[in-house]
């Protein structure tokens, strides 16, 4: 990479930390502080969650600010979020339809369906853990809650779910895919992701803090996880011996959520709405009970 483009990212960061303390300076000071109690029992995630709240305002000009230094210097801006997952649908549906157009009908929808919810995840979670490792530097200079780096990246990620949704209407009328009643079942389906996505990002955020290596290996780690996830390909063309591990695969049941009332035009079934929700408890429970537990000790590894 030429000497100019690196000297232009490291200031597009520094600057971008410069507009986060200015913002969190903002907010502060329309906050009233709170008086700490050590004798109070405390209850860490529920802490965390208020304080959250009451940083609402920061926590909507992060969004802000990701969504427009991410858009501001391209052409499409905007439109490139629902142009990209298009893009790649067509080249895969070129790729692929000629091996599975037996087992699945109308593969551009049921391809896009998946790709859609699984770029969510891996984007979000991907994202939280540069945005907590680049604004760690933050928390040595000011009070801010150290999880609203995390669940700012996963909202960034759902407005661009929410914007792709609009090719997939599209593609939907153009290919003939029926428009079911089913599709109220969506945002059910959003959410649950959502907070399966929260968790692993709280998880593997604060692990980045103490080892950046973390956010290569979790590349690797999400290959291997898209590969077990029929984003691609139908379950049915996978053998009976290899299903035990598709189905150890929690993002498994978060596609199907998402895909079976796009493309089946059908609710899911209890149990698998059922065993989607317990994943995205326990995910959500067991990450920011971990962001927690290790929060205090990141402006020391900052």
């Amino acid at each position: 990479m030429p000497d100019c483009q690196i000297m232009y990212l490291r200031n597009q960061r520094k600057l971008s930390k410069i507009a986060t303390v200015k913002m969190a300076i903002q907010s502060v000071k329309a906050i009233e502080p709170l008086v700490y109690d050590s004798t109070r029992p405390r209850i860490a995630i529920l802490e965390d969650a208020v304080e959250l709240f009451r940083y609402r305002d920061l926590l909507w000009s992060l969004v802000q600010r990701d969504l427009t230094v991410r858009y501001k210097r391209s052409v499409l801006g905007f439109l490139w979020t629902m142009l990209n997952p298009l893009f790649t649908m067509l080249v895969l549906t070129i790729v692929f339809s000629a091996l599975f157009h037996m087992a699945v009908e109308n593969f551009a929808v049921y391809l896009l369906a998946g790709l859609l919810l699984w770029n969510f995840f891996s984007a979000g979670t991907t994202m939280a853990m540069s945005n907590l490792v680049w604004g760690g530097g933050l928390l040595n200079k000011i009070y801010v809650p150290k999880s609203i780096f995390v669940v700012s990246a996963i909202f960034v990620n759902l407005v661009n779910l929410l914007l792709a949704l609009v090719p997939l209407a599209l593609i939907m009328l153009v290919t003939g895919q029926r428009f079911s009643p089913a599709l109220s079942f969506l945002p059910i389906a959003i959410l649950l992701t959502f907070f399966f996505a929260l968790g692993v990002a709280l998880c593997v955020a604060a692990l980045a803090v103490f080892f950046v290596d973390v956010i290569d290996i979790y590349q690797v780690g999400l290959m291997i996880l898209s590969y077990l996830t029929p984003i691609i390909y139908p379950i049915s063309i996978v053998p009976d011996r290899f299903r035990f591990f598709i189905h150890l695969n929690p993002m498994y049941y978060f596609v199907e959520l998402f895909r079976q009332p796009i493309y089946q035009g059908t609710l899911p079934e209890l149990g698998l709405v059922a065993r989607a929700a317990l994943a995205a408890v326990v995910s959500l429970v067991v990450g920011w009970w971990f962001f927690t537990r290790k929060a205090d000790e990141f402006a020391y590894r900052a």
